[in-house]
């Protein structure tokens, strides 16, 4: 092999990594060059050999399971590495064969080709932010869970709560425990699931004053903050959004919403246009929050007193654009309800809209900057996506059109 550019891509797995490796140029050759253990020991035994056979190594790796840690093991190194989504790598439609040496030399022909975009890697601060987030995420599921055990279990024995909705308050939990059964192995059973419902609760509280403890050392305080001036956005929401996104500031509102997924899927050929469903792409926890704070806006605008303690130390400009979101989304909310759209489709179009709010608002926060990262461009005061304008004719050009004709 000759000195010289080359492109490796990685086909990773727990146990394993392909290799394969295509020469810079148009016409590289491209060959297989070893199938190795997953650990980063082999890695670095794998990437000396190719250090003495060719000048510059550029890896490319699809995201997955095994996380990170290949990024910046190989990025501590010196060495130039990608990470990309698998959903964005070309494939053929005719391709109908798999196999992990197929995909690394996908890899390392689409990387030569600059055919792949390489996707955000996360701090390790804020990665682990994030892992924390989802810890909680998925205690909430756990409490849901080990709540609806109790109301099967008690839903078979005939029992149902009389006094309308189930809200897990101190009424609910009070007729909750004056539920007894003659036989003692019912009576366990309620106190077990009473008791796994009561643990999964006291999680859910200690992961969030965990998440709300370690915010006062985390980069993206400041935008959580501001975030939180939108109705409906409260700590957890606003915590999941950066956590999971990142840099909101890289994209431009109609890239945000399309990468949250939250744009119609469309299908046109010729004079035909058809548009489907949302296309769901993306990170489905920040799509799920932004839903559940789309619910807010049903009702009419008001600074209720959630809303009014979260703002009192942010400045004048984000409390405005604050309020200017609750008459734009709560009227939205209004127009598309009287107009007999289900109700899903309102929430997700409300959330779409919320999400360009959040980009105007984390635009006029200042944030320390990533290591490493290069100056951000000037930011724009873009929040509601509107059809640009049709150019106007010039006073110039229309004299001399005139000027044309009369000769």
């Amino acid at each position: 092999m000759s000195k010289g550019n080359t492109f490796v891509g990685m086909d990773v797995h727990q146990r394993s990594i392909d290799l394969t490796l295509a020469e810079g140029g148009h016409d590289g050759a491209i060959t297989h060059f070893a199938s190795i253990g997953g650990d980063l020991d082999s890695l670095d035994r794998a990437v000396a050999t190719l250090r003495q056979r060719t000048t510059e190594l550029y890896f490319v790796y699809e995201a997955g399971p095994s996380g990170y840690g290949i990024y910046r093991h190989l990025r501590a190194a010196g060495l130039r590495c990608a990470v990309v989504a698998p959903a964005q790598v070309p494939k053929r439609a005719a391709d109908r064969v798999k196999t992990d040496r197929r995909d690394s030399r996908t890899l390392a022909l689409q990387h030569r080709a600059g055919a792949l975009r390489p996707i955000y890697v996360p701090d390790e601060d804020d990665e682990a932010m994030r892992d924390l987030v989802r810890a909680r995420e998925d205690a909430v599921h756990n409490r849901r869970r080990a709540r609806q055990r109790i109301n099967s279990f008690l839903l078979r024995h005939g029992r149902s709560y009389p006094h309308g909705k189930k809200n897990w308050g101190a009424r609910h939990r009070r007729w909750l425990a004056a539920q007894s059964f003659e036989r003692t192995a019912q009576r366990i059973t309620l106190e077990e699931y009473v008791g796994t419902a009561d643990e999964a609760e006291a999680r859910v509280t200690r992961l969030t004053e965990q998440i709300r403890s370690l915010l006062a050392a985390w980069r993206w305080q400041g935008v959580v903050e501001a975030l939180q001036a939108l109705r409906g956005v409260s700590l957890i929401v606003a915590v999941t959004v950066v956590a999971e996104v990142g840099d909101l500031t890289r994209f431009t509102p109609r890239e945000l919403m399309a990468f949250l997924g939250l744009v119609p899927s469309e299908h046109s050929s010729g004079a035909r246009r058809r548009q489907g469903a949302i296309t769901k792409t993306g990170n489905a926890h920040v799509r799920r929050v932004l839903a559940e704070a789309a619910h807010a806006y049903r009702a009419t605008p008001a600074l209720t007193p959630f809303v009014r303690q979260r703002q009192i130390h942010l400045p004048k400009e984000i409390r405005d654009l604050g309020w200017k979101a609750q008459l734009r989304l709560c009227h939205r909310f209004r127009h598309l309800s009287a107009a007999r759209k289900h109700p899903h489709k309102v929430r997700m179009a409300i959330a779409r809209e919320l999400t360009g709010f959040m980009l105007a608002i984390a635009r006029r926060v200042t944030s320390p900057p990533r290591a490493g990262a290069p100056e951000p461009s000037a930011p724009t005061e873009i929040i509601v996506l509107r059809r640009p304008a049709r150019p106007r004719r010039t006073t110039t050009g229309t004299r001399a059109r005139n000027t044309a004709k009369a000769s």
